[in-house]
């Protein structure tokens, strides 16, 4: 077909368009400039370009990944907790033993410290969890001495433990800690047990003191201050009240967090019965009223989206589902795809994507919208099959950290390059178009002083 009875017979057959735009098409597609284009010309022209359409839209929202990269890390025992610091943008690792990590922005290990809460008992005392204070500059660790210790980030000499809460009635193995970014006072430390107990501490005076101290206390400031759980559930401490229930019945709570735009404190179990129990505050911000979804086989694990309300479940049957919390009789959506159980889910905020790994080692990303995964990857992880494992996304800075017992996996996101194309480092001063050639010239010229030159100003007049 010729181009001008590509022009007619498409402005014909179409309905739409002009007769310059389709010679304009065929001109693209006639790239040997025969003068003729036939059926598998056009299609692969346009079968390529929708290529390349999908490649760009592609490359715009699936994150490009770096070689897996496992850090020199001196964990002898499980990893159980990675945490970035922003106020002194350090990581920081605890593994089951006992040994702390300290990591430097670019994850070069800068010190590692043992926090034991009682030395004799270092061969029987395991560390379960680790949060975060930002707010107050401090850590807390759990421990199965059912005692959860707050340490000092601020101090010179190590970390010394300021607090200690003794007497919970089950070793607590799930920790999280959140604060009111408007109001750095207000922040709930809660943490689930091995007894199915849900159990949170909400402070009101964060910034002036955790608890209150004993009177005597002021005679050695840097001397451990024990607090017993009876005591905070009397009120004799006014800077905070705790809150509690026991809606799991005896199952290992796996994960715990409190949500301030639910306002209510999230857990889960492996259970198949109230695996997800979602406690919303009352009014007087010291009562809860429990609603819970079930899931088939139970849950490894949960992440919320605020911005989407939707809590998306790590399924042990092989299933990633979300769920409105507000629906608790049925999921929203189901992702399929994993063919094994899947021990992990979180969410890639800024994109509304989601991630979630399966015990098969393989990493899935989906786009939330459309419920599709955008990217598989299966990398060479350890082949063993009996791991724990840890799975922590640091959005802010792109990167994926995944432990296999004491191991540590680093996932990199690579830099994405600009979508703005630019010509010239500096400003363009002339532009010409050529009719004949059908091509546009730019002329860049600075003189030393930055004022364009005598060239570039008669270019421009002509």
């Amino acid at each position: 077909m010729s181009k001008e009875e590509f022009m007619q017979r498409m402005t014909k057959i179409v309905g739409w368009g002009t007769k310059e735009e389709y010679g304009e098409f065929f001109d693209r597609v006639d790239v040997a400039q025969d003068g003729f284009i036939n059926w598998d010309k056009l299609t692969s022209f346009m079968l390529s370009a929708l290529y390349e359409k999908d490649e760009r839209a592609k490359a715009t929202v699936v994150p490009q990944w770096k070689d897996l990269e496992f850090l020199p890390v001196k964990h002898k025992d499980t990893i159980q907790k990675v945490i970035f610091l922003k106020s002194s943008s350090r990581y920081l690792t605890i593994s089951k033993e006992g040994l702390l990590g300290i990591w430097g922005e670019n994850l070069k290990l800068q010190e590692t410290l043992p926090i034991t809460s009682d030395a004799t008992k270092l061969k029987h005392l395991w560390v379960t969890s680790l949060v975060s204070l930002e707010n107050v500059n401090k850590i807390a660790v759990a421990f199965t001495s059912k005692e959860i210790c707050f340490y000092d980030l601020l101090s010179k000499g190590g970390f010394p433990c300021q607090y200690k809460l003794q007497g919970l009635k089950g070793t607590p193995i799930c920790m999280e800690y959140w604060y009111d970014p408007l109001d750095a006072n207000e922040s709930v430390l809660s943490f689930g047990d091995i007894t199915g107990k849900v159990q949170a501490v909400a402070f009101t005076t964060a910034l002036i003191s955790l608890f209150e101290r004993p009177g005597s206390a002021h005679e050695d400031a840097e001397a451990t201050v024990t607090i017993s759980w009876a005591e905070l559930r009397s009120g004799s401490h006014r800077c905070c009240c705790t809150l509690e229930h026991n809606l799991h019945h005896g199952d290992w709570v796996r994960q715990v967090t409190y949500n301030a735009s639910l306002d209510a404190i999230i857990s889960s179990t492996t259970s198949n019965s109230n695996t997800v129990v979602l406690a919303w505050r009352e009014k007087s911000k010291k009562h809860l009223k429990m609603t819970s979804f079930n899931v088939a086989e139970g849950i490894h694990a949960f992440d919320y989206h605020s911005q989407l309300n939707l809590i998306a479940t790590a399924g042990i049957n092989n299933k990633v589902c979300l769920w409105n919390p507000y629906v608790v009789s049925k999921p929203v959506g189901v992702l399929w795809g994993h063919s094994a159980s899947v021990i992990a889910v979180q969410f890639f905020a800024a994109r509304k994507q989601l991630f979630s790994f399966s015990k098969d080692k393989v990493l899935r990303l989906w786009d939330i919208q459309h419920q599709l995964a955008i990217q598989r990857i299966a990398c060479s992880f350890p082949k063993s099959q009996d791991f724990r494992c840890l799975f922590h996304f640091d959005e802010a800075h792109g990167r994926l950290f995944i432990s296999f017992n004491n191991q540590l996996a680093l996932l990199a996101m690579k830099s994405e390059a600009s979508t703005r194309v630019k010509s010239h480092r500096e400003a363009v001063t002339c532009v010409l178009y050529n009719s004949v050639l059908k091509q546009v010239m730019m002329l860049f010229c600075r003189s030393p002083d930055k004022s364009p030159c005598p060239e570039s100003r008669s270019f421009n007049s002509t």
